[in-house]
């Protein structure tokens, strides 16, 4: 198995690696939509025989009761990204890699009616059950967009806070995802992500041997190398903690970091 460096150039390895997320992800969301759990199913992070460190059982009970059931159903996270945010009412959010939706939906709640949750996903069949689920949940302060998380199909400074649910682990250019995150946040905008990531005693073919891409194991970023890509992109105030451990040596976690204040120019 092909070993995931922080940073790839796309290529023929890339393309082959971005189709194979897609269609599996389309499958749980077909699997979500005929109103069968996606974590039982083939395409979910869960096959890796880690169910408890996937998926709905890490929300609690009253958040999900107040969603529909086809978004929980397409829940493959690895946490809950929206509380280690810490949303506050009027803020603009940006979830990575979206789904069906659960985490835009639970942040357009924390945000109110003056904020906004944007979902982003590549793939067409998660897109059509987001917006199913947005409208039949009432909400009417989110938007979800067709793209790529390593290129954001929004502007400059335009997002207060991004979160992501066990997605950033999945892209083949994750210096390239970092880099786009810190380009949309606004000036002390802020990161709050759950995502998989190594011990550092792991290399990555020792990573590939615990699972595959597709199942967010394989991928998966040390803390020292998350910390890292971090750093580089710009980004202070960075924290990288585990959670629950999913395999052996590869655990859930709670990222978190800021987009600096720019300095404002003083006048002579």
């Amino acid at each position: 198995m092909t070993e995931l460096p922080l940073l790839t150039s796309e290529g023929p390895a890339a393309d082959a690696l971005r189709e194979d997320v897609r269609s599996h992800y389309a499958a749980a969301a077909n699997a979500a939509s005929a109103g069968t759990d996606a974590c039982c199913g083939p395409a979910s992070c869960a096959c890796g025989g880690a169910d408890d460190a996937f998926g709905a059982g890490l929300y609690d009970r009253t958040q999900l009761d107040v969603l529909p059931d086809e978004a929980v159903l397409a829940s493959l996270g690895c946490g809950n990204p929206e509380v280690v945010a810490d949303l506050r009412e009027g803020e603009v959010v940006l979830d990575l890699g979206s789904g069906g939706g659960i985490d835009v939906l639970l942040s357009a709640r924390r945000v109110g009616p003056g904020g906004k949750a944007y979902g982003l996903d590549m793939t067409e069949e998660m897109l059509g059950l987001a917006r199913r689920n947005a409208e039949q949940a009432g909400a009417t302060n989110v938007e979800f967009l067709q793209g790529y998380i390593e290129d954001i199909p929004l502007p400059d400074a335009s997002v207060d806070v991004i979160i992501s649910n066990c997605v950033i682990n999945l892209s083949a250019d994750k210096g390239r995802v970092l880099a786009e995150m810190f380009r949309v946040l606004r000036p002390g905008g802020r990161v709050g992500v759950s995502d998989m990531v190594a011990g550092d005693d792991l290399s990555p073919g020792e990573r590939a041997e615990r699972g595959s891409v597709v199942g967010c194991i394989a991928g998966a970023l040390s803390f020292t190398e998350y910390r890292a890509g971090l750093g580089a992109a710009g980004f202070g105030e960075i924290v990288v903690e585990a959670t629950h451990e999913a395999v052996p040596g590869i655990f859930a976690a709670l990222v978190k970091a800021r987009k600096p204040v720019t300095p404002r120019a003083t006048s002579r």
